[in-house]
């Protein structure tokens, strides 16, 4: 069975023109339940992580901060959220989520997060719409619980992971694998196990045949017992920060490629859905509602 983390908590009301789409995370499943592609079964509403969890990845002196939402003003500015009490709340549910989505995927095969996917947060800090870092979190915690030996993360935002290469810059049982605009967001990368820099513009043709290879030489050389897929659908030609050439079609053959590798290599899988910034929310609804549709098709 197809088990997916959702919340209410993940639809957080920010001010008026804030440009981060929170509306999608209830649109995304009475999608996916209205045509049928899952039933309320598959859906489960995860709890709160312990405070020992999250410090197992961030920083004791950036959770006390998180908590006592002592923010500057250039700190909330980075995050590109207002800081409020229910904001830290939803990321801690995020969190907690993508850690039990990991249990599910080691039952089911494969997971999924509706939210999530929030690879620029730092172990110290927080950026670019992210507060604490959920697949970084939950890749711990299989290796602390000797769950998983060998960690892949397949990150294909449009941004690079530059907060999650930060977090396991050190640790060789999680190899980062970042493919991503070469001259969008964060202009100061960091350095993941591997980066695949794009340039502008990029198409589907390119943009399948770069992850194909890299994909294939990943399995022979990570040997992973266990990935994470950050499935942001910002690469889309249509996304408003995107800067990438992808068409929706083209957005589905990438997430059945990794989907079919971890699938036949029997690799469990959990994806959390990243970015997506399209003027037309319908697009990104579609865009995201595929992943989970091929979920259901190649694993079950």
């Amino acid at each position: 069975m197809l088990k997916i983390a959702w919340s209410k908590e993940y639809n957080h009301p920010l001010p008026p023109g804030h440009r981060f789409p929170m509306e999608k995370y209830d649109l995304l499943p009475e999608q996916l339940l209205h045509e049928g592609t899952i039933e309320e079964s598959n859906l489960f509403a995860p709890g709160m992580p312990t405070e020992e969890v999250l410090l197992s990845v961030h920083k004791q002196h950036y959770l006390q901060k998180l908590h006592q939402l002592d923010f500057t003003r250039q700190e909330e500015r980075k995050s590109g959220f207002p800081i409020s009490k229910e904001l830290v709340i939803r990321e801690q549910v995020i969190i907690a989520g993508t850690i039990e989505a990991a249990l599910f995927a080691l039952q089911y095969g494969v997971a999924m997060n509706i939210a999530g996917g929030t690879h620029h947060a730092y172990s110290d800090r927080a950026e670019g719409f992210c507060l604490l870092n959920d697949q970084a979190i939950a890749a711990q915690y299989l290796l602390d619980y000797d769950l998983a030996k060998q960690i892949l993360i397949i990150d294909l935002d449009v941004h690079q992971g530059n907060g999650t290469a930060e977090i396991f810059e050190s640790e060789s049982n999680v190899f980062t694998f970042s493919m991503h605009g070469e001259k969008n967001y964060p202009m100061k990368k960091e350095r993941s196990d591997l980066d695949v820099p794009l340039p502008d513009g990029t198409g589907d043709l390119e943009y399948l045949k770069l992850l194909d290879q890299h994909l294939n030489k990943l399995m022979d050389t990570v040997q992973p017992d266990f990935i994470f897929f950050q499935s942001g659908v910002d690469v889309l030609a249509s996304d408003k920060l995107g800067r990438l050439g992808l068409t929706i079609s083209g957005c589905k053959e990438r997430d059945r490629k990794v989907l079919n590798i971890a699938k036949s290599n029997n690799i469990p899988l959990v994806a959390s859905m990243g970015g997506g910034y399209s003027q037309d929310i319908r697009q990104i609804l579609e865009a995201h509602a595929n992943t989970y549709r091929l979920a259901q098709e190649i694993f079950f």
